[in-house]
């Protein structure tokens, strides 16, 4: 009798064993429906026995499901997942299942979108986009890695889409990552007009379950010639893959924070290479990751140094006190007179702190109470219309006080600014200006920041008041002015990448200007100015910012430099964490036996040490050599399985983002 590994939605997607009643064709990759609890659910089947351990109490398989068979290279895929990321079958697998799978409802047909009929309008590339387009296709039909490094406003996204065109025209598919959903509208909009005629496809969470999965169907089947994606698009079946690109292949959006915590990035080479096709990482601010591999010859590298329009140059960086007395409502003088100039030019400004809400605590001006989340170890963030405290991490909402319940004082300050705070100073400095805040909360209903963008182009907006969703992929051109608030807040960070981030943040935002035949200009409070990062801005070279910091992470040994592990637990009470911290450190340890290769560091609270109720904490292991990280990975993996406790939860992150 055959058995059938399938990994089935129960819980957090576990695999169970089942007997195939005989005439049924069933091979690894079907999509099968068996009993479960009382229901017949859709599983995928992750391998074929001969017999099984459990054969008493096997059930037998009902029927195939009708959704197609998945290829080898997309069941390799999760199995390497599985174990290089350390994650239990049914997970990894899970990963591949798509969209409402298991209820069992007939999807509908994907419809043509509407972006499809917009006019072609083909773009000529310029002699370094060429060069770079030749530097892509050099591997064509074979594997090879390739950093497109470009300033912002290169024209990689025509690159992109020559290659696409390339791919297409020669019977392929394309996939195409990006790391925010905002981002595939236009991204999209483009591929239409580049390519006219072909057949575009997006999926993301944001879409209803029957286009998800209608759009899924046609990138299986073939049908759809390009495939727009967030992360998860990266195991999606495509039978004639032939180009990968991951754009702005440094965001931290690209790694999977919880569950399966796997990096697109990565698992796109990993693809890549499996199917032999060429694969693109493109970014004008390179992850250091990709950079190094880069430097080191074992990524090809192609660089565009000006910006693609002919008549826009980059902007003109300019910093300011961030105390000064001339500030009011945290704008300074030369940020406000600015934004009056844009004004009376009829330009668009766009001002950006990194915050959303009204400000970030709450303090009595009598005592040393702020306002904390009972959850979380983080301060309860101000917000206005309705007056409330929330948390940012884990959701919990708060009635604004009255007066301090410390000392009764009724005089309660709002420490710093936030977008909505920002928005009031900006609407009462410019009560004639047409002013558009975006954030999380103003887009979260679906098409808002479409229309929001939208609004812009139509120059019906003046002042954009945005967060990192303003940062990257976006193309205004008469924004010509961009205001960075609270910038410095990231130095203070403990978290290596800190720096890092900031200045692809910066970067990426200070780019929005001056993208066309108008001037653009920066304007950057801070109070640190000779600070590395700033310097790196003002030159507009992040090419020696990335090798300095290289150079850093090599004398610390602390990632590129390095590999390394995480482990994570959260329980209720800090003593359950500790005792297991504890005794999987001693496993750890014991399993190393001396051996320096593979270094245990100990116990320590997360970086946030409480959140959503449970308390926090983590072990780090770390190897010079990859090699020897995944070696000793699996043999302690199993040993804290022995050593787990009931009212622990936990998880292994392997190249994790931060620690």
């Amino acid at each position: 009798m055959a058995v059938a590994h399938v990994a089935m939605p129960v819980g957090a997607w576990q695999t169970f064993d089942y007997w195939i009643p005989e005439g049924l064709d069933v091979a690894r990759g079907d999509f099968v429906r068996a009993p479960l609890g009382g229901r017949k659910c859709v599983g995928v089947v992750t391998g074929i026995e001969a017999a099984s351990d459990f054969t008493q109490r096997l059930l037998p398989i009902d029927a195939l499901s009708g959704i197609a068979r998945l290829p080898d290279e997309v069941m390799a895929l999760a199995d390497f997942v599985g174990a290089y990321y350390q994650a239990a079958p049914g997970l990894a697998h899970a990963l591949l299942t798509p969209p409402a799978a298991a209820r069992a409802r007939k999807p509908r047909r994907a419809e043509p979108s509407s972006i499809e009929t917009a006019p072609a309008r083909p773009h000529s590339l310029n002699a370094a986009q060429r060069c770079a387009l030749d530097a892509l296709t050099a591997a064509e039909g074979a594997f090879g890695v390739t950093m497109l490094y470009g300033v912002t406003g290169s024209g990689k996204t025509d690159v992109y889409l020559a290659a696409a065109g390339r791919a297409v025209a020669g019977g392929g598919q394309v996939l195409l990552l990006v790391p925010e959903i905002n981002l595939t509208p236009q991204f999209e909009r483009r591929v239409h007009a580049a390519l006219p005629g072909i057949r575009a496809v997006t999926l993301h969470s944001r879409l209803a379950a029957g286009a998800r999965r209608a759009n899924w169907d046609a990138a299986a089947s073939g049908v759809a010639q390009v495939v727009l994606a967030t992360r998860l698009g990266i195991f999606v079946p495509l039978p004639r893959l032939e180009l990968i690109v991951v754009d702005e292949e440094h965001d931290d959006s690209f790694k999977q924070q919880d569950g399966v915590r796997y990096h697109a990035r990565d698992l796109a080479v990993w693809r890549a290479r499996r199917r032999n096709i060429p694969v693109v990482l493109g970014s004008a601010t390179p992850s250091l990751e990709t950079w190094q591999h880069a430097r080191a010859g074992r990524y090809r590298s192609a660089t565009l140094p000006a910006r693609a329009d002919t008549r826009a140059r980059m902007p003109a960086v300019r910093f300011v006190p961030l105390r000064g007395g001339d500030a009011r409502d945290g704008l300074c003088v030369a940020l406000r007179d600015a934004v009056a100039a844009r004004l009376a030019r009829n330009e668009q400004s766009l001002i950006f702190v990194n915050r959303r809400g009204y400000a970030p605590s709450l303090k009595c001006s009598a005592c040393a109470w702020q306002s904390e989340c009972a959850r979380c170890a983080a301060r309860l963030v101000v917000h206005r219309a309705p007056d409330r405290l929330r948390c940012h991490h884990c959701g919990h909402v708060k009635a604004m006080p009255r007066a301090c319940p410390e000392c009764g004082n009724v005089d309660l300050l709002p420490l710093g600014f936030g977008t909505q705070r920002l928005e009031q100073a900006v609407r009462g400095a410019f009560p004639d200006a047409r002013v558009a805040r975006v954030d999380r909360d103003t887009t979260r209903n679906k098409d808002a920041f479409a229309v929001l963008r939208k609004q812009v182009e139509d120059q019906a907006i003046d002042i954009l008041i945005g967060t990192q969703m303003l940062a990257k992929g976006h193309d205004f051109p008469r924004l010509t002015l961009v205001g960075v608030l609270g910038a410095d807040n990231a130095l203070y960070s403990a978290d290596f990448r800190a720096t890092e981030r900031l200045a692809a943040l910066l970067m990426q935002v200070a780019g929005r200007a001056g993208r066309a035949d108008l001037a653009g200009e920066v304007i950057v409070q801070t109070d640190f100015p000779g600070h590395a990062v700033y310097r790196a801005l003002a030159a507009h070279d992040y090419a020696r910012f990335a090798d300095e910091l290289v150079a850093e992470r090599q004398a610390a040994q602390l990632p590129p430099a390095s590999r390394v592990a995480l482990l994570v637990a959260e329980a209720h009470a800090r003593d359950d964490v500790d005792r297991f911290l504890d005794a999987a450190c001693a496993q750890a340890n014991a399993l190393r036996n001396g051996d320096e290769r593979v270094q245990v560091f100990p116990p320590m609270p997360a970086a946030m040490a409480r959140r959503g109720g449970y308390e926090r904490g983590q072990v780090l292991v770390q190897s010079a050599h990859r090699g020897d990280l995944l070696a000793f990975l699996p043999r302690w993996r199993e040993a804290i399985n022995g050593c787990a406790r009931a009212r622990v939860r936990w998880a292994l992150d392997v190249d994790p983002t931060s620690f």
